[in-house]
């Protein structure tokens, strides 16, 4: 059985001309597969249900809107080192939290807004990222009465390599010195369609996974954060699409957590969720700086 990265490396060379596929496959990175533990697995995290936290913990709010939900812990003491690049807590636990707008979906006294998309408020104040330091005592706490925990399930963690996807800006940088007549292949939207589908053969279901290049459903997930960020309408305002590109370049992929039947997690349309940030943020720690979006058919 081939190896994921020659899967991955096949990819490239059945779907890129050769020298946009040389420099794809030079851009592969490690991640962290995170799926539901099985029996002897080493438990790393869970997904759904309630946190553990401190005693002074205040559960995260969206101001106007309702608590967020508890999606994920994942404790980063047990994931393994050799499938993170990204420069995360060496111990303690990152609790991941989201404002579930279907929660009251048939309330007419509910009108949420939208997380992600173009408000630059939802992507901080609808989602969030928490760091409870190792040694910190922790006990179990159910959520508001205004939300319900979803099912929860033990995650075990496994080692797997990422490629961007088509419209990914780190990419398409990486390409832009190629001669013209090879950058012409990016416009040809056929050429995209059978690039990433060839690589969604390779991205495991569900796909929950820490680092790494997120596997999106739309474009890029770093462009919708940068646009947001920018307020910028790369729709209506051309001009201000090298300003999102640049700015795009400027986050990473911290945690992607699918739609998953074992929970009665479903994100939209079968969506995902991406929690952003900056490496710089991450290096200090900073997770109330993480940024958030989300995606789906």
């Amino acid at each position: 059985m081939p190896t994921h990265e020659a899967r991955l490396r096949a990819v490239a060379r059945r779907t890129l001309p050769p020298p946009i596929a040389e420099r794809w496959t030079s851009l592969i990175r490690p991640a962290v597969r995170l799926r539901s533990a099985r029996r002897g697995d080493r438990v790393v995290g869970r997904l759904g249900g309630c946190p553990a936290v401190p005693d002074d913990f205040e559960w995260p709010v969206w101001p106007g809107e309702g608590s967020l939900s508890f999606v994920a812990s994942v404790d980063c003491a047990k994931l393994p080192r050799e499938s993170i690049d990204l420069a995360l807590p060496a111990d303690g636990t990152l609790l991941f939290f989201y404002f579930d707008d279907t929660l009251g979906y048939f309330d007419p006294a509910f009108p949420p807004r939208p997380v992600g998309g173009r408000d630059p408020e939802s992507l901080t104040a609808g989602a969030r990222v928490v760091h409870v330091p190792a040694g910190v005592s922790t006990a179990e706490r159910e959520p508001p009465a205004d939300i319900e925990p979803y099912d929860w399930i033990p995650l075990a963690a496994a080692h797997r390599l990422t490629g961007p996807d088509w419209s990914h800006p780190s990419f398409r940088a990486a390409c832009g010195d190629l001669p013209a007549h090879v950058l012409s292949f990016f416009d040809d939207h056929a050429n995209g369609d059978t690039f990433m589908t060839a690589l969604a053969a390779t991205v495991p279901s569900p796909a929950h996974q820490i680092g790494g290049y997120a596997f999106p459903i739309q474009d890029a997930v770093e462009l919708d954060v940068a646009a947001a960020h920018l307020r910028a309408d790369v729709v209506r305002d051309e001009q201000a699409w090298p300003a999102v590109q640049e700015e795009a370049r400027r986050w990473v992929a911290l945690a992607q957590i699918d739609s998953d039947d074992e929970t009665g997690m479903m994100w939209g349309d079968a969506g995902r969720l991406h929690w952003l940030i900056r490496p710089a943020d991450l290096a200090a720690g900073r997770f109330d700086a993480a940024s958030f979006t989300w995606q789906c058919g």
